[in-house]
C-alpha cells in the first residue's frame, strides 16, 4: 500500500482546503500522539514549530488540540526554522517534532512535516502507518480527566537554535571583517539567521525580515535570489545568503553577485572535506537532479558521488544506511550529518563561510572548482496526472532522447512530490540539441495527458 496523504516532504496543500484543514490537523495530532505513546512514554512530549504563514496559527492550535486530546504534552516554539524543530526534538528528548510549513510555496499553502524523536524525518513506512491510523476508529476515543494533555511554550527556542548553529562553525574562526547580505524570505529564520551571523562577528545586511503572514517567499529568499544579488553588489558584500520560507535550504551569492547553487556549494564543501579527510568513504550523496559537473569535480579529486531519488529525505536515508556524512540537493537542501539531522540553510552557509576563511579565497574563485554541464529544468502543470509508465508517448520520447544523448548527457522525468507538476530535467554538452529534446518530451507528455 502506498501513501496518498504524505508526499516527498510531508503533507502539503492549500490552507483551509482538504487535506490542509484544521480538522485534519487535529486528527493528525491525535495520530502522532497515539503512535508516540505506543512506542514510548505514557504522556508523549511533542514539539510544534511553524513558519510565518497566516494559516500557521490555525493549524498549530488544531494540532496542539489533537495532541492534548490524546494525552500528549505540546511544546510550542512559535516561528522557527524546520531544522531548529528537528534539533529541539532531539535535544529536549521529545517523542516527536512537527513543523507547520509549506517551505518554498506561496503563503496561501501550508504543510506538515513530522520528525521522530532522533530528529530525523519519519521514513515512508511510518508515514503510511499514520495515514492508516487517521482512518481508524482507534483515534475516536481519547483520555479523560487528569490524563488529558497540556502545553508549554518554549520561550527560549530561538536562543537555543542560535547557540546550536554557532557551535557548528569552527571554534578557531570568526566572521570579523566580513559583510554578509542575508535574505530570510520573510520566513522562519527572520530572527535567527541575522542573529547567528552577527554573533559570529559579521556585519549583516538583512533582507526579508518583516513577515506579515502573507509575504513569505514573495519576491525574496531562495526563490528570488536576484534581490540578494543586487544588494551584494551595491553594498560590496563578501557573500549573499538566500534562505527559503522554512530555512532548510540555501542559495549563496558570490561577491560579484553571481548565484552559487546547491551543487556548487556541495562541490566546495565536499572537496575541502576530502582534503581534510573528513568526507566519510570519500563519498557525497545527492539526487538524480545534480549536475554531471559535480560528479566530475569529485572524481578528479578522488571522491565519489552516490545518487538517490529526488527528496532530501532519501538523501538522508542513503547517508545513514551507507555511513556517509555529507549530502544534499541542487535546490540547496544541504545535510551536514556531523552537525544536523536534516537540511539546514543557516548551518550550510556557515560551512561554506568556513571554507572561504580556511582557503582564504572569495566565493567566486571557490565556485570555479566545478564546471557545469548545460542543464535545463522545466515544470509543467497538467489537468490530470498519470503514472509515468502509463504515458506511452512520453516513454517513447524518453527512449529516443537517451539514445540521442548517449554518454554526453542525460534526462530525468518525474512528477513533483509537492506540487501537481511534471518536472523535466536534461543535461548535455550540446545545449541546442538538448532544447530540441526537451521540447519533444513536453509535446509527448501533452499528447498523453489530453
Amino acid at each position: 500500500m502506498t501513501r496518498s496523504l504524505f508526499g516527498t516532504d510531508g503533507i502539503r496543500g492549500r490552507a483551509n482546503v482538504a487535506p490542509m484543514t484544521p480538522e485534519m490537523a487535529l486528527r493528525l495530532g491525535r495520530a502522532v500522539t497515539f503512535v508516540a505513546r505506543k512506542h514510548g512514554r505514557k504522556t508523549p512530549r511533542i514539539v510544534i514549530g511553524k513558519d510565518t504563514r497566516l494559516s500557521g496559527y490555525m493549524l498549530e492550535q488544531a494540532m496542539a488540540a489533537g495532541i492534548c486530546s490524546m494525552g500528549g504534552h505540546v511544546l510550542i516554539t512559535g516561528p522557527i526554522p524546520t531544522p531548529a524543530v528537528a534539533n529541539l526534538t532531539h535535544s529536549m528528548r521529545a517523542d516527536a517534532g512537527i513543523v507547520i510549513s509549506a517551505s518554498h510555496n506561496p503563503y496561501w499553502d501550508n504543510g506538515i512535516k513530522i520528525f521522530a524523536r532522533d530528529g530525523f524525518k519519519l521514513p515512508d513506512e511510518q508515514e503510511l502507518e499514520i495515514e492508516n491510523l487517521l482512518r481508524s476508529p482507534e483515534l475516536d476515543k481519547g483520555p479523560t480527566g487528569a490524563r488529558i494533555g497540556g502545553a508549554t511554550r518554549i520561550d527560549d527556542a530561538i536562543g537555543r537554535y542560535v547557540v546550536f548553529a554557532k557551535a557548528t562553525f569552527p571554534a578557531d574562526l570568526s566572521l570579523d571583517g566580513l559583510r554578509i547580505v542575508v535574505d530570510a524570505a520573510h520566513g522562519a529564520a527572520y530572527k535567527v539567521a541575522p542573529a547567528v551571523l552577527r554573533e559570529l562577528g559579521a556585519e549583516v545586511i538583512a533582507l526579508g525580515v518583516r513577515p506579515n503572514g502573507q509575504n513569505i517567499n514573495q519576491k525574496s529568499g531562495a526563490l528570488h535570489p536576484e534581490y540578494v544579488q543586487k544588494e551584494v553588489v551595491r553594498k560590496e558584500a563578501h557573500l549573499g545568503i538566500a534562505l527559503d520560507g522554512d530555512a532548510d535550504r540555501v542559495i549563496l551569492v558570490d561577491e560579484k553577485g553571481k548565484v552559487v547553487d546547491g551543487d556548487a556549494v556541495m562541490a566546495i564543501a565536499a572537496l575541502r572535506m576530502l582534503k581534510d579527510d573528513r568526507l566519510h568513504k570519500s563519498t557525497l550523496v545527492t539526487t538524480v537532479m545534480s549536475n554531471m559537473g559535480l560528479e566530475q569535480a569529485l572524481d578528479r579529486a578522488g571522491g565519489k558521488l552516490l545518487r538517490t531519488q529526488v527528496g532530501d529525505r532519501y538523501v538522508v536515508e542513503a547517508m545513514r544506511k551507507g555511513g556517509y556524512n555529507f549530502g544534499g540537493e541542487q535546490s540547496g537542501h544541504l545535510i551536514f550529518l556531523d552537525h544536523a539531522t536534516t537540511g539546514d540553510g543557516t548551518v550550510a552557509a556557515l560551512q561554506a563561510l568556513g571554507v572561504m576563511l580556511r582557503e582564504q579565497k572569495p566565493m567566486s574563485e571557490l565556485a570555479r572548482c566545478m564546471e557545469r554541464f548545460p542543464q535545463i529544468l522545466e515544470g509543467y502543470t497538467f489537468p490530470r496526472r498519470l503514472p509515468l509508465d502509463q504515458m506511452a508517448n512520453l516513454q517513447k520520447a524518453m527512449r529516443a532522447a537517451e539514445q540521442t544523448l548517449g554518454k554526453e548527457g542525460r534526462i530525468v522525468v518525474r512528477w513533483s512530490g509537492t506540487e501537481p507538476k511534471l518536472r523535466l530535467m536534461g543535461e548535455s554538452t550540446d545545449e541546442t540539441k538538448l532544447r530540441n529534446i526537451m521540447a519533444e518530451l513536453r509535446a509527448a507528455a501533452e499528447i498523453d495527458l489530453r
